[in-house]
């Protein structure tokens, strides 16, 4: 088995194609194929699925990934932690958040760089989920993630925001002349919300749960700001963390009975390998944010 057999692997699942993969390893797609097949044959496992438009994984692949991922992971960690031993730091990063968040990622991503200019960046906006999924696989050094009212087992988690979430109505509501509501009375309305595993979702869903009741989602949308904009339209009532409603015209905010509260934390696996890249770009992130 070779590093360069697991590479191709990669790339093939990731882009669903030999083709493609190859083109992005700048490498002719036959030879790309044929040390697939020569991985194939020492396992005994079709790795692939090439019967259909789309290259898929098999079950056997399905199994073989993260372990391909976490071998790739480690061997780049080695030539990271030698150039660091050096005194040259370079490397890749692998970040991602979710979309609507109030931390000065920016601010934080070119302070990085300017200190830091041979360490590449990629950034993902992404739900909650699959930033989950994405950090316990190792496809990402760290994230800002929502939390819901589970904990996420196997990450390290520091808080960075946590504020409370209101029932945002139209002004022309007439709830709109009250300063809360039950969450009793708020289940029984139209409610826009964030998609279903979104930490602000779950929050409410267990709430309401947990009182017996079943909230009445009609309309989701991606994004806090987006809910208040349908909220604005008169489309139903909306659950946001505060700050999204304040100074906005046509809306108004009310406090929600028992509180509830939406919070957003840095994320970053606690096992596997963690090349020094990461791990110094992960030091400054607890310390800015």
């Amino acid at each position: 088995m070779e590093i360069h057999q697991l590479r191709y692997v990669v790339a093939v699942a990731e882009a669903s194609s030999f083709t493609k993969a190859a083109a992005a390893l700048h490498v002719a797609q036959p030879g790309v194929s044929a040390q697939i097949r020569l991985l194939e044959r020492e396992l005994g496992q079709d790795l692939f699925d090439r019967s259909g438009r789309q290259v898929r994984l098999t079950d056997a692949g399905e199994a073989v990934m993260p372990y391909a991922r976490s071998a790739l992971a480690a061997i780049d960690g080695v030539r990271e932690a030698a150039e660091e031993i050096g005194g040259l730091l370079r490397g890749h990063i692998a970040f991602g958040t979710v979309t609507s968040h109030g931390a000065d990622l920016s601010s934080l991503l070119s302070a990085f760089h300017r200190d830091h200019p041979a360490i590449t960046i990629t950034l993902t906006e992404a739900g909650r989920e699959e930033l989950v999924a994405a950090l316990l696989e190792g496809r990402l050094d760290g994230a800002i993630v929502a939390l819901g009212a589970r904990p996420l087992e196997g990450l390290g988690l520091q808080v960075i925001d946590d504020q409370p979430l209101v029932a945002a109505v139209a002004a022309h509501d007439p709830l709109a002349q009250r300063r809360s509501i039950t969450l009793e009375r708020l289940c029984e309305r139209t409610l826009i919300c964030l998609p279903t595993g979104s930490g602000v979702r779950s929050i409410l869903e267990t709430a309401s749960r947990a009182a017996g009741l079943t909230p009445n989602v009609a309309f989701e949308a991606s994004s806090p700001r987006a809910l208040v904009s349908l909220v604005g339209q008169g489309l139903g009532v909306a659950v946001v963390p505060a700050p999204y409603v304040r100074n906005r015209d046509g809306v108004v905010a009310l406090e929600i009975r028992p509180a509830l509260r939406g919070r957003l934390a840095l994320a970053w696996r606690l096992q596997g390998p963690v090349g020094p890249a990461a791990r110094v770009f992960l030091e400054r992130a607890r310390a800015v944010l």
